[in-house]
This record gives C-alpha cells, sequence and structure tokens, in this order.
C-alpha cells in the first residue's frame, strides 16, 4: 500500500475535489470522524466545512493546517468498504490524528480503488500536531497495515522484477489516461529520439499518437502536443488528452530538449553498427515484409512503417531496445531508406545488402547469438500494421524492468495540487 500526504491551505478545494468525485458517481464518503452528522446521510462541502471552523479558528502559526491523504492498495487487492474504513481509522490513529476530524471518501474512477482522507494537522487548542519524520512513519504504518490486512507489500512489489510489467494501451478496458500517462511520461527517460517521427513512432508501438498544435496567444505564437489512443487499426479511439496532463516531460518544450540532447548522443552511438547490419541481415535472408519484422521482432527491434493513402512507403522506423535507441532507416544508411523498402515490397525490387561491408567484423552466426541475448523483455511487442496474428498474440505480454508501472499515481490528483499551488501563490501576490 502507497500512501500520499498532501498539505495546504484551502480546504475548500480539498473537499469539494472529492465531493466532485461523489456527484459523478465516482466515490463515495465511506466514514467520518468527529464530522456535523446529517439526517439522510449524504453530505455537502459546506456543511463538512462547519465541522473543521473550530480547528481552524483556533489555529496560530500553522500555514498549511489542511491534510489530504490517500491511501492506495495494490490493484490486485481486494479492499471491502468495511476493510477500507478500519485502514483509515488505523492509519490516522497511529499517525496522531486519531482526534482529529477527518472524513474518508472512497474513488472509483480509477481501476485501483482508493481512499481520500481530508482532514486538519492542528488540534482543538490550534498547536500543530508533530509531523516529524512523518515520511518514515508513514512507510512504516503502511508496512505494519499491509501485514495486518493481508495486502500485497509495496516494498516486495517494487523489489521484484517480475513486477514491473508494462502494457501498450488498451482503449476498451477504460482509465485511458492513467494507462497513456504510464507510457508518456517514461518514455523520454528511456529512450533516445531526436525528432517528433521518431517519437511519434516509438509511441505507436504502445497504441498512443501525438499532434502538435499551434496557435497564438495575445499575438505571441505558441505550441503543444496533444495525444491520442489508437485503436487495434491504428486510428484514433479516444478524445485528445493535452500534454500538460502528463507532465512536463510530455510537453512540447521538453521533447525539443529531449530532441537535441539524443542527437549528440546518437552520433556516438556505440550499438549504431551492428544494428545497421541486424538489419541489413534480416532484409538479405527475409522473402516478405512480414518475415522481416517477425525476425527483427526476435532480436528486439521493431519496426514503424508510414504509408500514404497510395500504399507507398515514405518512412520507415526502427527501434533498438537494448540500446533504447529509435533511428530513421536512412540514418542508419542509403541502403535501409523508405524507398529501397517502397521498392522491395511494392515494386518487388530488392537490392542486395553488404552484411559484411560496414565495418563489423562478425559473421552471421555469431551477430545472431549477440543480438539474441537481451530481447525476451520485448516480446509484448510484435506488431503486424496495428494487429496481431495468433502466434503474434502469445508474446504480447510484458515488458520487464525498463519502464515503472504509471497505475500507483493518480493524475487527477496531480492536476489539483498543481492547480491549488497555483492559486496559493496568486493570493500571495
Amino acid at each position: 500500500m502507497i500512501a500520499k500526504i498532501g498539505r495546504g491551505n484551502n480546504l475548500y478545494g480539498a473537499l469539494a475535489y472529492n465531493q466532485l468525485k461523489v456527484e459523478k458517481e465516482n466515490g463515495q464518503v465511506l466514514y467520518t470522524n468527529k464530522i456535523i452528522e446529517t439526517p439522510d446521510g449524504i453530505y455537502a462541502t459546506s456543511q463538512l466545512l462547519r465541522s473543521f471552523e473550530p480547528y481552524l479558528l483556533a489555529n496560530r502559526k500553522t500555514e498549511k493546517p489542511i491534510l489530504h491523504i490517500s491511501l492506495n492498495p495494490d490493484p490486485k487487492d481486494k479492499v471491502s468498504d468495511e476493510q477500507f474504513e478500519k485502514l483509515a481509522q488505523k492509519y490516522m490513529q497511529k499517525m496522531g490524528y486519531a482526534e482529529q476530524s477527518f472524513v474518508v471518501f472512497k474513488h472509483t474512477d480509477l481501476e485501483r480503488t482508493h481512499i481520500h482522507i481530508v482532514s486538519v494537522c492542528v488540534d482543538e487548542n490550534g498547536r500543530k500536531i508533530s509531523d516529524k519524520f512523518e515520511k518514515r512513519r508513514s512507510m512504516d504504518v503502511c508496512r505494519e497495515l499491509e501485514k495486518q490486512f493481508c495486502l500485497i507489500s509495496a516494498i516486495e512489489k517494487k523489489q521484484n522484477p517480475q513486477n514491473q510489467i508494462f502494457k501498450p494501451v488498451d482503449y476498451k478496458a477504460g482509465d485511458i489516461k492513467s494507462q497513456m500517462a504510464s507510457v508518456i511520461r517514461n518514455l523520454p527517460k528511456y529512450y533516445k529520439f531526436e525528432g517528433f517521427g521518431t517519437y511519434n513512432a516509438l509511441l505507436s508501438l504502445f497504441n498512443i499518437t501525438a499532434e502538435e498544435v499551434k496557435g497564438e496567444f495575445n499575438g505571441i505564437p505558441k505550441q503543444g502536443l496533444v495525444y491520442f489512443a489508437l485503436n487495434e487499426k491504428g486510428e484514433k479511439a479516444s478524445n485528445p488528452f493535452k500534454a500538460s496532463l502528463f507532465g512536463k516531460q510530455a510537453g512540447y518544450v521538453n521533447l525539443q530538449q529531449h530532441y537535441g540532447n539524443s542527437r549528440e548522443l546518437l552520433k556516438n552511438e556505440p550499438s549504431k553498427p551492428l544494428l545497421k547490419t541486424t538489419i541489413e541481415m534480416c532484409l538479405q535472408t527475409a522473402s516478405d515484409e512480414k518475415e522481416f519484422k517477425k525476425r527483427l521482432l526476435e532480436r528486439g527491434i521493431n519496426t514503424v512503417v508510414r504509408r500514404n493513402t497510395q500504399g507507398r512507403v515514405y518512412g520507415i522506423t526502427f527501434v533498438d531496445h537494448s540500446s533504447k535507441s529509435v533511428w530513421n532507416g536512412s540514418q542508419l544508411g542509403k541502403n535501409l531508406s523508405a524507398n529501397v523498402f517502397n521498392d522491395w515490397w511494392n515494386n518487388g525490387t530488392k537490392i542486395e545488402q553488404p552484411v559484411q561491408g560496414n565495418g563489423v567484423s562478425k559473421n552471421n552466426t555469431t551477430i545472431n547469438e549477440d543480438v539474441k541475448q537481451s530481447h525476451k523483455l520485448f516480446d509484448f511487442l510484435v506488431k503486424e500494421n496495428m494487429s496481431y496474428s495468433h502466434e503474434e498474440n502469445n508474446l504480447i505480454e510484458v515488458f520487464g524492468g525498463l519502464l515503472s508501472i504509471g497505475k500507483a499515481e493518480d493524475y487527477d490528483e496531480e492536476l489539483f495540487a498543481n492547480q491549488t499551488k497555483k492559486k496559493a501563490r496568486r493570493k500571495k501576490r
């Protein structure tokens, strides 16, 4: 179980955020402690506020007296409402807030059902309740509650590489934004790509596409990005999501910086000669496009082909998961450009490849052994024009150890927190 503790000075905002979930039927008030009761058991934000007024009026010096805590069991844990109530009570007791007014909200809009606790960190006399070593104490409490309620340990799961499972976006599974976030927030941390085209090629492996948006604000040109989930045919299957929902690293400015950094790194990328040789070898020995892609995939290399409406190949990108680098074919050599593959797949003209002529003094057998060693992690990325054969479906499972799971984060909550910070800054001005 993961606990997140937020502090602020906007009680109304914290309550209204959770109450909005209730009104949209994505949440409910699960438990209250020292909260004014209502005849029908239905709570309004204004009514909840009154229960906290004595603490806030008595508050002496604490600048951020509002607590907004979320408790997040593992998605595989099946926690009943009664257990959630006890979890909240035990957690607040052990953290020193048992005597405070607090309200527990259950959220059901994500795949992982979790709870939020809104309270205050000043007592009835206006004195601040100690928060010394708060993070350490919270982690200890979570480990204790995991054992008491037989929950999956967040520490053990994090330490087990087999649990780092990462999958492409499934638009039918719901919670698309969270699925997309776990991909988009992590790709720039691990992969080198030097342009928007190669970035989109990489995203497409995870059933995501990005589009650039241009406009003006007060006469100043502005550029940004929006993201879409894709279906099995490569078509947009969701509403657009602004890049800001996924953090700065997903935005236009940060990606421009990433392109520049990647450009410098790829100039001296040591895996480039071997990658080029491997692609040439597969091109030479494969009989058609499908076999070519499959041979490369067995070596941990994905092929992303771009065609126009007439079927002409106008772009080809190779994603090498061993070196975590993304290349347009022309970057590797003229003999691997889009025109070469268009002539082969559309016109039946296949050029001879200089497999031994690029400075890599290895025979094909040695190359085969080298490139097969570290690619079991990438089996799920088998892709054939955005659809999977029966044989390929058996491979679409895990991508472990490289990217962290995004399900443990609630991006709505993060956005809410950021907005609250902005409001606080405005008030200070």
